[in-house]
C-alpha cells in the first residue's frame, strides 16, 4: 500500500435502482472538490466477474472507455477525465474479475503459505490494496462501487470499504450514498420508503451513510427532507437533493448550490467559508442554454444503446460548445442507411459521422454514408471502423478495385484493411495472434502520430506529433497509399516507422477526414478536442449553403 497519510476517501454508492447516475455524481463532486482548490482522484470499483468490459456487448454495457495506458474501462472514467481533466490510469479501474485473478494468481505461487483462500480476507485485502495503492499527493479519493446495494456481487467491496473506514478512522473517510424517490403522481407525493430500506441494506453491512444524495423529478419538501433524515440516521442539512438538470455540465452548479461540497467539506473539518470557483461550469452552462444555432449531425452507428457511443455525443457537444452552437444528434442505424438508402436518411443533415464498431453487420450502410458524404461535399469523420470504411469506398468507387474489403469482415476480399500481427509499442515489439484470445488482444492507448505538415490535419491540431488513444486490430494496409492518392485520399497521418496509416483526409473535400484512433475519448468540455471543434464549425458551414 502507498497510500498518502492524511488523504481523504469517499466512497459512493447506490440504492433502489440502477442507472442512477452514481458516475456522473462522483464526477460532480471531484469538480466541486477541484473548484475548492482540492487535489483529486476518481477511481471505479466494479463488482462484475469480466476482466474487464473489453469483451462485453456494448448493447448491454455502452461504450468501453480506454486510459492512455491501455485500459479498458468502464464508461463512467469517461465522466471522471471530462469533468476532472485527469487523465485515468490502470490502477482507477478494477473489476471483481481482476480481483480474484489477482488471488488466484498469488495462490498459484504459493504467496498465502498454504492458507485456505477465503473472501475475508484474502478478495477484501486486495480490494482494500487497489484503493490505497499509488496514490500520490491527492487530498481527496473518490471510489463509487459499481452496482446497486444488496447485489451479492457487491458485497465483498462494501464489506472492504467497510473495513477500510475502521482502519483509517472515520475522520478519514465517508460514505455517500446516492437513492431514489419515486414521485408518485396519483398521489402527488415523493416516496422516501424505498431510501429507508436501501439505507437500513447498508446498515446491515455496517455501513452508516454520511450523506444522501437523493435523485428527484420535483422538489424535496423540508417534512420529507426530515422524515428522510430521522429514519436513516443522517443529519437533516446532509440530505441532499439530486433534481434532474438541463444538461450534465449543469449537475456540479445544481449539486453546489444544494450544498453537497460545503456539507463534503464541514464533515472532514475543512475550512468550507469561501466559495467555490465555478466561472468555467457556469460559462458552459450559459452556452448551452443560449447556443446562438443549432446544426444537425447524423451519426451512422450499429449499435441501438446511445450509452455505446457516449464519449462520442458528449465530444460532439463540446464541439459545440466551442462554436457556441447546438449539435442535435441524429442518430441512425447503418443497416437502415444500408436498405432505405443515404440519400433517404441523410439529405437533411449538416455533417455526417461514421464511428468505431466490430462485425459486418451494418457494414454497406456505412460505406454508403462514406459515399454520400463525399459525393455530396458533406463534412465528414470517421472514427476507427468509420475511417476504414472510408478507405474501402474510395479503393471501390473511385480506384475501381470493386472487391475491395477488409479480412475483418471477409477472407475473400481485396485487403486493403488486415489485421495486425505486430506494431511498434514505446521501442519495444507486440506482437498478436488471429486465433489468440479476444481481450487485450488489440492496440490499446495512446500511440503517437507523425503529421504531414501540408494536411488539414496539421492545420487543425496545430503540431506535427500528436499522442490519441486506439482501440482496434484492424489497420489499413500503407501498400495501398498510392492507389488511395490517385483517388484523392491522402494519407496525412502515420505511426513513426511510417507503416501504419492514421489520419486520411480528400484535400479536395471541403472536410472529409477519417481517423484510426478514438479522438472523443480525449475530449472535455472546457477543453474540446480540435478534431471535434473543426468538424462541427465545417457542419456549421455547410448548413449555412444548404
Amino acid at each position: 500500500m502507498s497510500e498518502k497519510t492524511n488523504t481523504k476517501f469517499i466512497f459512493i454508492t447506490g440504492g433502489v435502482v440502477s442507472s442512477l447516475g452514481k458516475g456522473l455524481a462522483s464526477a460532480s463532486l471531484a469538480a466541486l472538490l477541484q473548484a475548492r482548490g482540492y487535489k483529486v482522484r476518481l477511481r471505479k470499483l466494479d463488482p462484475y466477474l469480466n476482466v474487464d468490459p473489453g469483451t462485453m456487448n456494448p448493447c448491454q454495457h455502452g461504450e468501453v472507455f480506454v486510459t492512455d495506458d491501455g485500459t479498458e474501462a468502464d464508461l463512467d472514467l469517461g465522466h471522471y477525465e471530462r469533468f476532472s481533466g485527469i487523465p485515468a490510469t490502470k490502477y482507477d479501474s478494477v473489476t471483481s474479475g481482476k480481483i480474484y485473478q489477482r488471488v488466484l494468481d498469488k495462490e498459484r505461487r504459493g504467496d498465502y503459505l498454504g492458507a485456505t483462500i477465503q473472501v475475508i480476507p484474502h478478495v477484501t485485502n486486495e480490494i482494500k490494496d487497489v484503493i490505497l495503492g499509488h496514490i500520490e499527493d491527492e487530498d481527496f479519493v473518490l471510489c463509487e462501487i459499481g452496482g446497486t446495494v444488496g447485489d451479492i456481487e457487491g458485497q465483498p467491496y462494501l464489506e472492504a470499504i467497510r473495513q477500510l473506514a475502521y482502519e483509517l478512522g472515520r475522520d478519514r473517510t465517508m460514505f455517500l450514498h446516492l437513492t431514489l424517490l419515486p414521485y408518485i403522481p396519483t398521489a402527488g407525493e415523493l416516496k422516501t420508503k424505498p431510501t429507508q430500506h436501501s439505507v437500513k441494506q447498508l446498515q446491515e453491512y455496517g455501513i452508516q451513510p454520511d450523506i444522501l444524495l437523493c435523485r428527484s423529478q420535483i422538489e424535496i419538501p423540508q417534512n420529507e427532507r426530515r422524515k428522510i433524515a430521522l429514519f436513516c440516521n443522517v443529519k437533516e442539512e446532509c440530505v441532499i437533493a439530486a433534481l434532474d438538470a438541463k444538461s450534465i455540465y449543469h449537475v456540479p452548479l445544481a449539486y453546489s448550490q444544494e450544498g453537497l461540497d460545503y456539507q463534503v467539506c464541514k464533515y472532514f473539518g475543512l475550512n468550507n467559508t469561501q466559495e467555490p470557483d465555478l466561472k468555467k461550469w457556469q460559462h458552459i452552462a450559459e452556452v448551452i442554454q443560449n447556443p446562438e444555432g443549432e446544426v444537425t449531425i447524423a451519426v451512422v452507428g450499429k449499435y441501438q444503446l446511445q450509452e455505446a457511443y457516449k464519449s462520442l455525443a458528449e465530444a460532439l457537444t463540446h464541439g459545440g460548445l466551442a462554436n457556441h452552437f447546438k449539435v442535435k444528434i441524429k442518430w441512425l442505424d447503418a443497416e437502415d442507411v444500408e436498405k432505405q438508402g443515404a440519400e433517404a436518411l441523410l439529405s437533411d443533415v449538416s455533417g455526417i459521422l461514421v464511428p468505431g464498431g466490430f462485425g459486418n453487420r451494418g457494414t454497406e450502410g456505412k460505406i454508403k454514408a462514406a459515399q454520400y458524404a463525399r459525393e455530396r461535399n458533406i463534412p465528414y469523420l470517421g472514427i476507427c471502423f468509420g475511417m476504414q470504411m472510408a478507405v474501402i469506398e474510395t479503393i471501390r468507387n473511385i480506384a475501381g478495385i470493386k472487391n475491395a474489403g477488409s479480412t475483418e469482415l471477409s477472407e475473400d476480399c481485396e485487403p486493403v484493411v488486415g489485421l495486425m500481427t505486430e506494431w511498434d509499442k514505446d521501442g519495444t515489439k507486440e506482437t498478436r495472434h488471429k486465433d489468440g484470445d479476444l481481450g487485450g488482444t488489440m492496440r490499446l492507448g495512446a500511440y503517437p502520430t507523425i503529421l504531414d505538415d501540408k494536411s488539414k490535419a496539421f492545420q487543425i491540431y496545430g503540431s506535427r506529433e500528436i499522442n490519441e488513444r486506439h482501440r482496434h486490430r484492424y489497420e489499413v494496409n500503407i501498400k495501398y497509399e498510392a492507389v488511395l492518392k490517385k483517388a484523392g485520399m491522402l494519407i496525412s497521418g502515420k505511426s513513426p516507422d511510417g507503416e501504419l496509416p492514421e489520419i486520411v483526409e480528400r484535400p479536395e473535400h471541403p472536410w472529409f477526414i477519417g481517423v484510426q484512433f478514438h479522438p472523443e475519448l480525449k475530449s472535455k468540455p472546457f477543453d474540446p478536442h480540435p478534431l471535434f471543434v473543426a468538424f462541427v464549425k465545417a457542419a456549421i458551414e455547410n448548413s449555412r449553403l444548404i
